[in-house]
């Protein structure tokens, strides 16, 4: 078993596990988490937090007031709550989800039971710190309208001084935890691309112009944007997702529409990775005779972590856990809308180990799993983090 601190009382660590089981039975989609709204708000009730307010339709939030004379620093700290369309393939877990086609593959019902732990365990200590903690149960990480933008629209982050997030990792060895300094993930552009050409019989190809001919061209032209035009050490990545067109076998195509990603580390070539995939889509369309409808939309930033912030959770880990217990990890490809967190504010998002035998599974597989052992050591952790934030 992972040591704990015993930060948590024998009550809120039943709580905590009780609110990762009831989660995982009932997991629910982004901007559809009405019961678990309801359960979040119902249990900070029971332990006597009954101010909780609601955000962006199906989050909550709740705040810590410390009544100790002392520096008044604020905390956010973030739990996301939704789930993902995966039908789970784990049968060996009593709480296994009860919604046929959706489950927890990514841990956000671990990430809000820690979230929960944080605020029961700050509400009973409120007499012994200053500041405060703001604890947010933020829905839709996973797909749009994304809880974390509505945060930052509203102004949820403002007059704080630092946040704190976090997120289970299947490549750390369950009771080890881990950060990076800088970008910890890329940001995330999504792109539709409407490829326009005339049609024609295959007969007489001449005629017309072939929307399938100019797709290709653009999908082996708009590669070389990354091996030509980005630095190696942003690892910025263009996917082509989903490529639609053509009707028959004998007739030029007269439209093809595209769907693809963009990632980059850097917020300076965000705009670039958008506007250099504009410009190629279109030269490549104006040279076979074409023509182009281009659209984006800003998902993700990356997510920053602050270097001071990193070096404090190293030696809260050391300390608590052991000095083995750090890992110093790399950057994700991925995307996480606490990038909106730490474009507001100095921020930390860190990982925490689940990988064990039994629990080897990446995050969004139907096999993911992660144990409740981990739960308590890596709650009570985020508390001392978050104390000594206060503290600074």
């Amino acid at each position: 078993m992972m040591a704990t601190n015993n930060l948590l009382s024998q009550e809120e660590r039943e709580a905590v596990i009780e609110m990762r089981h009831a989660m995982h039975r009932e997991p629910e989609l982004s901007n559809q988490e009405t019961k678990t709204q309801k359960r979040i708000i119902e249990t900070l009730k029971q332990f006597g937090l009954d101010r909780a307010k609601t955000f962006h339709h199906t989050g909550v939030y709740i705040d810590i007031e410390g009544l100790a004379p002392g520096p008044k620093r604020s905390i956010a700290l973030r739990g996301d709550i939704d789930a993902l369309p995966i039908q789970e393939d784990r049968e060996d877990l009593p709480y296994r989800s009860q919604v046929p086609g959706l489950m927890h593959a990514c841990g956000h019902d671990m990430h809000a039971s820690i979230a929960l732990g944080t605020a029961l365990a700050f509400h009973r200590m409120r007499n012994n710190f200053s500041g405060k903690v703001r604890v947010i149960f933020q829905p839709a990480e996973e797909a749009e309208p994304l809880g974390g933008r509505t945060v930052a629209e509203e102004g949820l982050l403002v007059g704080f001084d630092a946040a704190v997030g976090f997120h289970v990792d299947t490549d750390i060895p369950a009771g080890s935890f881990g950060a990076c300094v800088g970008a910890a993930t890329k940001s995330s552009e999504q792109f539709e691309l409407t490829i326009i050409g005339t049609m024609a019989h295959g007969a007489e190809s001449h005629a017309g112009v072939d929307a399938i001919t100019i797709a290709g061209a653009f999908i082996n032209e708009v590669q070389k944007v990354v091996s030509r035009e980005m630095p190696v050490d942003d690892g910025a990545i263009i996917t082509i997702g989903t490529v639609h067109g053509g009707e028959a076998t004998n007739i030029i195509c007269p439209s093809v529409v595209m769907t693809g990603t963009l990632r980059t580390s850097s917020p300076e070539r965000r705009n670039l990775l958008v506007q250099r995939v504009r410009e190629v889509a279109e030269g490549v369309a104006v040279t076979h005779r074409g023509r182009v409808e281009f659209s984006s939309q800003s998902g993700e930033p990356a997510v920053v972590n602050d270097a001071g912030m990193v070096e404090r959770f190293r030696r809260v880990v050391v300390r608590s856990a052991g000095e083995d217990k750090f890992v110093q990890i790399k950057p994700s490809s991925g995307s996480d809308d606490f990038g909106f967190y730490s474009g507001c504010l100095p921020s930390i998002y860190f990982q925490f180990g689940s990988r064990e035998p039994g629990n080897e599974t990446g995050v969004h597989t139907p096999t993911f799993g992660a144990s409740d052992m981990i739960l308590i050591p890596t709650t009570e952790l985020a508390i001392q983090y978050c104390w000594e934030l206060l503290q600074e």
